[in-house]
């Protein structure tokens, strides 16, 4: 496990330029997923907005020019859910290499009814997880023809407290929304760590590195019309909150840090300074079930098991 050292000032501001470069960015129509591609954009590089929505990606990407001018912006259909269409979602990338990654795209059900996906997967589950591991599969030659290419896999900060049943991965028995987000969280950072267990194992150049946003609310958000609005009533009432929390521009510094920091390792997680709820990015020490490799194994076995891929069959 690498080392928790004091990580060096980064100016959330002005991140190194990234030009030449090609990023993939889940959800990166709404929410954090936008800022890390406006943020990204801003560096310089080509940004790919994964989305399931192009309505919603046009209107995205309009918005990152309208602060960013010369952003270079694609978008790719992309459905997480829907595991089959992952592989002819990656082939339309028509890419000769890809620079990183950023598995964000995620959905919060309040619905107390569990859905499913029609592989009969729990939607959250299947979203967080399962997709983006069978993603990163057909990503992985792309990621390797690149010089350092790197999986940087955005999970939650009560994901890195959530308890998994290895039985009971999707919480079939006692399915409650809110837990069942977590649980994906968890086990969508633990592939994070494992994948970069495995890379290191392979030999690859492939870095991947797990972060989180802290906590991030809409009322503390600047507005981004039409992708998000924010009404003085809602900055007003979302002061007090801002003593410890941050809006989801700040949420996406720990992730921008992890696809263009010279200086990050692959294993490592990033998050807010402050209590790891807000502030400029930080290395945060990997423990409690994060640290479990033996569990981290088995949610990958069972990975492989539901989406029929292994992205470690792309290694070599």
């Amino acid at each position: 496990m690498p080392p928790v050292a004091r990580s060096r000032h980064w100016d959330v501001h002005r991140p190194p330029r990234a030009e030449g470069k090609i990023f993939l960015v889940t959800g990166g129509n709404a929410g954090i997923g936008y800022f890390v591609a406006e943020q990204l954009a801003g560096a310089g590089a080509t940004v790919v907005l994964g989305s399931r929505d192009a309505t919603k990606a046009a209107a995205a990407m309009a918005s990152i020019r309208s602060r960013v001018p010369d952003a270079r912006l694609r978008h790719l259909r992309l459905d997480l859910a829907d595991h089959s269409s992952l592989k002819s979602s990656v082939d339309a990338l028509d890419a000769d290499r890809l620079d990183a990654v950023v598995c964000n795209a995620g959905v919060l059900l309040d619905d107390p009814q569990r859905r499913l996906t029609p592989d009969g997967h729990e939607l959250m589950f299947a979203t967080h997880h399962l997709g983006h591991f069978a993603l990163v599969r057909w990503l992985m030659p792309l990621l390797a023809a690149a010089p350092a290419g790197r999986v940087v896999t955005t999970g939650s900060f009560v994901g890195k407290s959530a308890q998994l049943d290895p039985d009971d991965l999707q919480s079939g028995r006692d399915y409650q929304p809110k837990r069942a987000y977590g649980r994906s969280k968890l086990a969508q950072m633990l592939f994070g760590l494992e994948l970069d267990r495995r890379l290191r194992a392979a030999g690859a150049t492939t870095l991947s590195v797990v972060n989180h946003p802290g906590g991030a609310l809409d009322s503390l958000t600047p507005s981004r019309p039409p992708v998000h609005v924010r009404t003085t009533r809602q900055r007003l009432r979302g002061l007090p909150a801002g003593l410890l929390l941050q809006g989801k521009e700040a949420g996406a510094w720990p992730a921008v840090r992890a696809v263009l920091d010279p200086s990050v390792q692959g294993g490592q997680m990033w998050g807010p300074r402050v209590l790891g709820f807000r502030g400029r990015p930080r290395l945060e020490p990997v423990r409690g079930p994060l640290a479990d490799t033996a569990l981290a194994a088995r949610v990958w076995a069972d990975a492989v098991d539901l989406t029929g891929v292994d992205p470690a069959s792309a290694l070599g």
